[in-house]
C-alpha cells in the first residue's frame, strides 16, 4: 500500500482556507498513487487554544463533512487531525475517512500537552480510549503528537488492537526536533511496525513547528523524510511481506514476559523522588 504524509502550514482559524490546502495536497497524493494520505494535528483550525475554542465545530459541521467529500471524490483514504466540539467539551481529535467517504475511525488525544507556554487543558478534554482502523490488510493505530512520549500507547495498540502501522498527526515544535525523530523511530522499532508521521510547519501564535515528517518501516529504516521547514508531500510503500519478515526474524512479541511487567509495585513520582 502506498501512503503519503502531507507536511503543511495552516492559516490560524481559517478553516475554509485550510480545507482548500488539504484538498490540494490530497489531489497530489492521489496523483502519486497513494491509497492513504495523512495530515497534521488540528489541520482545520491551526494550533492555538483560544482560536480553537472559537472555531471548533461538531463533526456534523466544520471540517469532517468536507474531508468526507474530498475522500469520496478522489477515492482516497484520509487521516487528519481536527478539532471536535461536543456537549462534553472540545477534543483534539483524529479522523480516518475511508475512500468511499465514510468515517472508518476516530481518536481523541489522550495525553494533553501542558508545558511551557502551551496548556492544552485550557481548551481540550482528554480522550479516554485508544483506537485503530483497518485498511488494505494493515491495522492502523491512531495517535496524536505528544502521545509519542508514551510507549505504552503504541505497545497497547500493537498487542490489544493488533496494530502493525502507527499514524501520527502532529504539531511538534522546535527546539525538540531530535526528540521527534528519535521517539518516532523508537516507536516503530520496538513494535516492529510501520509509522507514518505528518507534522506541521509554520508558526501559530507562539510555537514554530519543526516539520521533519517521516515514513518509517518496521526495522526503523526511514523510507521517506521531509525537511524541517517548508510544505512537502512524502510517499512510501508499506509492504505486508516486509512486515512479516521483520517479525519472523526477531519474534519480540513471543519473547515478551508480561508476568514480570505486571507485578504490583508502588508508583513513585520520578520528579519527586
Amino acid at each position: 500500500m502506498r501512503v503519503a504524509a502531507a507536511q503543511i502550514d495552516c492559516e490560524l482559524g481559517e478553516v475554509a482556507a485550510n480545507l482548500r490546502k488539504i484538498d490540494a495536497f490530497a489531489e497530489r497524493a492521489k496523483a502519486g498513487g497513494a491509497e492513504l494520505v495523512v495530515f497534521p494535528e488540528l489541520a482545520d483550525t491551526g494550533y492555538e487554544m483560544a482560536t480553537i475554542g472559537a472555531a471548533a465545530q461538531t463533526w456534523n459541521e466544520g471540517a469532517v463533512p468536507e474531508l468526507q467529500a474530498i475522500a469520496r471524490r478522489l477515492s482516497l483514504a484520509i487521516i487528519c487531525g481536527v478539532s471536535e466540539r461536543t456537549e462534553k467539551g472540545i477534543y483534539n481529535s483524529q479522523v480516518m475517512v475511508a475512500a468511499n467517504g465514510t468515517i472508518a475511525g476516530k481518536y481523541r488525544k489522550a495525553h494533553l500537552f501542558c508545558a511551557g507556554p502551551t496548556n492544552e487543558e485550557e481548551c481540550f478534554t482528554a480522550g479516554e480510549s485508544l483506537s485503530s482502523a483497518s485498511l488494505a490488510g494493515f491495522q492502523l493505530g491512531l495517535s496524536i503528537c505528544y502521545d509519542l512520549r508514551f510507549p505504552e500507547v503504541y505497545r497497547t495498540l500493537a498487542i490489544e488492537h493488533q496494530a502493525n502501522a502507527f499514524v501520527v498527526s502532529s504539531a511538534w515544535p522546535y527546539p525538540r526536533l531530535e526528540h521527534l525523530r528519535l521517539l518516532a523511530t523508537a516507536r516503530a522499532i520496538e513494535n516492529q511496525s510501520y509509522l507514518v508521521l505528518a507534522n506541521r510547519v509554520g508558526t501559530d501564535a507562539a510555537p514554530t513547528f519543526c516539520g521533519s515528517s517521516m515514513i518509517i518501516d518496521p526495522a526503523g529504516t526511514i523510507l521517506a523524510a521531509a525537511s524541517p521547514e517548508g510544505e512537502e508531500l512524502i510517499t512510501a510503500e508499506m509492504s505486508p511481506d516486509l512486515l512479516r519478515a521483520t517479525r519472523e526474524r526477531m519474534a519480540i512479541f513471543a519473547h515478551r514476559r508480561p508476568e514480570l511487567y505486571r507485578k504490583a509495585r508502588p508508583e513513585r513520582d520520578p520528579a519527586g523522588g
